[in-house]
């Protein structure tokens, strides 16, 4: 029967850029692989599970984000422990519909 890991939660920092147009969210994961990350975004929030290589530590989290955001547009770097995320606002008005006045 395989031990059961020891899930811990990620540190994670997210700030927005000076134009208000991105999200940046940093979330530091040291010890694991790259291949092992699996980062799911939805709209309005994220889920991170990485197990550690040593096999006996999982971080995991799932956390909301301040504003509406783009998942399909999200872009992520892995690099020295760090996971950094950048991913674009939604426009407020951009599902916004038309309403014919009579």
């Amino acid at each position: 029967m395989a031990k059961e890991r020891i899930k811990v939660s990620p540190e994670v920092c997210s700030f927005v850029d000076d134009k208000h147009t991105y999200l940046t969210i940093e979330v530091s994961i040291p010890g694991v692989r790259k291949k092992d990350i699996k980062l799911r975004m939805h709209e309005d929030s994220f889920n991170i599970s990485a197990p550690r290589e040593d096999n006996n530590t999982e971080y995991v989290s799932t956390l909301a984000v301040c504003c509406p955001i783009k998942p399909e547009k999200a872009n992520a770097k892995y690099e020295n422990g760090l996971l950094r995320i950048e991913v674009p606002f939604k426009d407020p008005m951009e599902d916004a519909v038309t309403v014919s006045i009579g």
